[in-house]
Parts: structure tokens; C-alpha cells; sequence
């Protein structure tokens, strides 16, 4: 017994600044059910494929791709953010400088006004951790600066004069305005206590007990830091 095949014929017409001859057009032969033929000129199919790349590309921004090279440590932004971080700043010692973070859509502001009165000269803000990042080579953020140099800060197991924390410190630099993603490494970091350079203390990635910024570049006036998230890199 021989089984019949019904045909079903569609057409395609182009547009005349497509195809060759404003009447063009290109036809479908389908058999059904067991085959299908497509009749087409070989120009057409490969317009029409540019055509259907464009479309794609144009129905919306891919996702952002996630960094799987990284552990999410702190986001300051989205439905369930960061809670933000209290402030220390000179007037611990005299001084008159004013900072604090507060959070807003963009991420977690820090932001003050800088004083050099009375000895003073720095801002920070900072929480208490207990951190274990043994498997990773350092820190990296997304910040929006003003372009100044602010410090994120670290304390570990690491102790001065038997009784104080050591501060391991890196230093980055900001683009005034614009967002901009920075590194920190480890390895790097150096060692300071109250403003004085140390030497000789191990940081312990294994321990970390403290994380901040601070802002002491030496210049009074306003400042402001958005931090949209921390996480810690490979």
C-alpha cells in the first residue's frame, strides 16, 4: 500500500530592498508527515539569518554573566541588601571629622566631610567579621568614587605591642563619578597601626576579624564612596 503525502505550499515575500526583483518572493514545499522540503535561493536564506541574529541581539540586554571565581561577601544592593556599617573617625582622638554609611539604591554611601583640625584627618567605616578566606587571593569591589584614595582595611590575628590589632591596609584609587570594579590582593596589604608603618606581622586570610574603609589622604573637604558590593576572588 502506498501512502499518499499531502503538499502544503507557503510563501515568503521579501521586502523589494531585500530580494532581488520587488515581485520576488521564495516558496515552502512541506510533505507531511514524514517529509519536508524548503525550496530557497541561497542569498535570501542568508539575509534571512542576519535578519533572525539582529532580532535576537535586539529583544534585550543578555543577563549579567556571574563570576563564579568569586565568593559573595557583602551586596548593598537589591531586595535583601547588606545591612550597612557603623562609623569610627577622628574625634576618637579630637579631631572633627564627620562620616558615615547609609544605604541607598546605588549600594552602601560613605560619605563626610574630611577635617584636618585638631590633628584629625581620617573616616571610616568598618564591621566586625569572622571571615575564613584561606582559598582566596584577595578582595574585589564595585565602587563609585569622587576620585580620591580611600583604604579598605583589615585586622586579623596579627597583634602590636602585645594589646593592639594590626591593620593590613590596600590602598585603591577611584575615578571621580564613574563605577569602576577594584582589586585588592593579599599579598599586598600593608602593615600599619594608628598611622604608623609595621613590619614583620602575618596576615591570617584564615581569621579575618575586621573589615573597613577609611579615607586619610591628607585633604580636607567633602568625600563620598558608593560600594554596590565586596566579594572575595581566586
Amino acid at each position: 500500500m502506498i501512502r499518499q503525502h499531502s503538499a502544503v505550499e507557503f510563501q515568503l515575500f521579501l521586502p523589494a530592498f531585500l530580494a532581488k526583483r520587488p515581485e520576488e518572493h521564495y516558496k515552502f514545499l512541506m510533505l507531511t508527515p514524514n517529509a519536508c522540503k524548503i525550496y530557497f535561493y541561497l542569498p535570501a536564506l542568508a539575509v534571512l539569518l542576519l535578519l533572525s541574529k539582529s532580532l535576537t541581539n535586539a529583544s534585550g540586554d543578555a543577563p549579567e554573566k556571574i563570576d563564579t571565581d568569586m565568593k559573595v561577601l557583602f551586596e548593598f544592593t537589591g531586595a535583601d541588601p547588606s545591612p550597612e556599617w557603623p562609623a569610627t573617625n577622628d574625634t576618637v582622638m579630637g579631631g572633627v571629622s564627620v562620616g558615615k554609611a547609609e544605604l541607598t539604591k546605588e549600594g552602601m554611601d560613605f560619605s563626610g566631610h574630611l577635617s584636618l583640625e585638631n590633628n584629625g584627618g581620617f573616616a571610616s567605616v568598618h564591621l566586625g567579621v569572622d571571615l575564613d578566606l584561606s582559598d582566596y587571593s584577595g578582595i574585589r569591589l564595585k565602587v563609585l568614587g569622587d576620585g580620591r584614595v580611600y583604604q579598605l582595611r583589615f585586622e586579623s590575628d596579627a597583634i602590636h605591642r602585645q594589646r593592639w590589632p594590626v591593620s593590613f591596609r590596600g590602598d585603591f584609587e577611584t575615578v571621580d563619578s564613574e563605577w569602576t570594579e577594584v582589586f585588592i590582593s593579599f599579598s599586598e596589604l600593608s602593615q600599619t597601626w594608628r598611622g604608623s608603618r609595621l613590619a614583620g606581622h602575618n596576615f591570617s586570610k584564615d581569621d579575618i576579624r575586621r573589615i573597613a574603609f577609611m579615607l586619610a589622604d591628607g585633604q580636607a573637604g567633602e568625600f563620598t564612596l558608593k560600594v554596590a558590593w565586596i566579594h572575595a576572588a581566586y
